[in-house]
């Protein structure tokens, strides 16, 4: 108890930075408020669902491009001045999505130029930095971290279509934007930083060392269990990506209002939160495959539960709190997997290249979901095939094995291993 409680007490101020960092970057902020964006802006522009969405795809593409280059250069100098600047920028080139034109390419090329200036927003350089902060509560901590996507997907699709209906739908993308500018970003000038050998940890080493111990990227790709992480997360990332963007014009089809639908979505958020903090407690104490097969099984039972067109509130609410709970895991559990299989070493290189994948699987999801409803009026198709994918998903990582251990590099100065 002692050692747990001076971990967080060293660490808590970088803990809630990197919070509120995730929370209001890249990552949820874009998938959770373009759902509340399809109707009004395709049928400003006449454009088709899966034409819009296809938005999201050029977003993560230009993520999925920088998100490698960040955790290199966060390994090589540190996370700091990247993730306070690719913070600012995110909220800026976001922004600017207010000005967008009726030309559907030059939409797309706002989203594209949103994804390459604030990738580094995404948990790639908050996680780094919580990673090294945190030994005995690592998995804690970093469900902490991720909570920030719940926190955002809890009110954010409320939000935007609460400031679409009140102030237009280009006005929205402006007023979301102070989210990351006006909250996160002075808090993360404040308190985000990470340790240095001047930081004690509770077992008189140093977090600091404690991030030199792991495999470098050229290794990890040679390991099996890194493809196998691969095609898990691009199974599962794919499913809840789609179901969640998609969640509010699906329950719109279904009869709901707009407000109504956006806060059945919001408890998509509400359950990220309480999944992820399960999660990262008992991957503390068990077997991290182990721990998320149920709850990455829970999604699949979510798309069954939707693809009834008779669908009522509490059954869509069902449906919703199981999706979340669903990626409230997946997302810590990529984190959490990428440090405990092949260390912190290469720590930004690695799980960049992971998230890479899960930035791809989220963006492709979105537009695919939305072409299969443009092409047979229905999600019921595209639903099946998602349930399917949890299910191979979820079980590919009990292949995982167990976790292997690391020592740090031996030093010329004579520093070796930490006991």
């Amino acid at each position: 108890m002692t050692r747990s409680y001076a971990e967080f007490r060293r660490g808590w101020t970088v803990l809630a930075a990197s919070s509120l960092g995730v929370a209001f970057g890249a990552s949820p902020i874009p998938y959770n408020s373009l759902g509340p964006f399809t109707r009004p802006i395709t049928e400003e522009f006449g454009w088709g669902r899966g034409e819009f969405q296809l938005a999201i795809l050029w977003f993560t593409i230009a993520v999925v491009c920088v998100v490698p280059i960040v955790g290199a250069l966060a390994d090589r100098y540190g996370v700091r001045r990247l993730a306070l600047l690719t913070l600012a920028l995110f909220g800026l080139s976001f922004a600017a999505l207010a000005l967008s034109p009726a030309s559907i390419g030059v939409f797309y090329l706002m989203w594209f130029m949103a994804g390459l200036l604030g990738g580094g927003s995404t948990p790639v350089t908050w996680t780094r930095a919580v990673n090294s902060w945190y030994v005995e509560n690592r998995g804690l901590a970093l469900a902490i971290t991720l909570l920030g996507t719940g926190i955002t997907a809890a009110f954010l699709p409320a939000m935007a279509i609460w400031l679409i209906e009140h102030f237009g739908w280009r006005w929205a993308f402006a007023g979301i934007s102070l989210l990351p500018l006006a909250i996160a970003l002075p808090v993360a000038i404040a308190w985000f930083r990470e340790p240095d050998h001047r930081t004690a940890s509770v077992d008189g080493t140093t977090p600091a060392r404690h991030a030199e111990a792991g495999v470098t990227l050229r290794e990890a790709v040679r390991n099996y269990r890194f493809w196998v992480m691969i095609v898990s997360i691009l199974l599962v990332a794919t499913g809840i990506g789609g179901t969640i963007t998609n969640l509010v014009p699906l329950l719109q089809d279904r009869g709901f209002a707009a407000l109504e639908a956006g806060q059945i979505a919001g408890a998509v958020g509400i359950s990220i939160m309480f999944g992820r903090v399960l999660a990262g407690f008992l991957m503390d104490r068990f077997w991290a495959p182990g721990v998320a097969l149920p709850m990455l099984l829970l999604p699949a039972l979510a798309c069954l539960i939707l693809m009834n067109h008779g669908l009522g509130t509490s059954a869509a609410i069902l449906a919703a709190v199981l999706v979340g709970f669903a990626s409230g895991a997946e997302t810590d559990l990529v984190a959490y997997l990428s440090a405990r299989y092949f260390g912190l070493r290469h720590y930004g290189r690695i799980y960049g290249a992971q998230y890479a994948v899960f930035g791809f699987a989220s963006g492709i999801a979105p537009p695919l979901f939305g072409k299969v409803y443009d092409a047979t009026g229905s999600y019921d198709a595209i639903l099946i095939a998602a349930a399917i994918a949890f299910g191979i998903g979820a079980a590919l990582l009990l292949t995982m094995g167990r976790y292997p251990s690391f020592a740090p590099p031996v030093r010329a100065t004579g520093h070796g291993a930490d006991s």
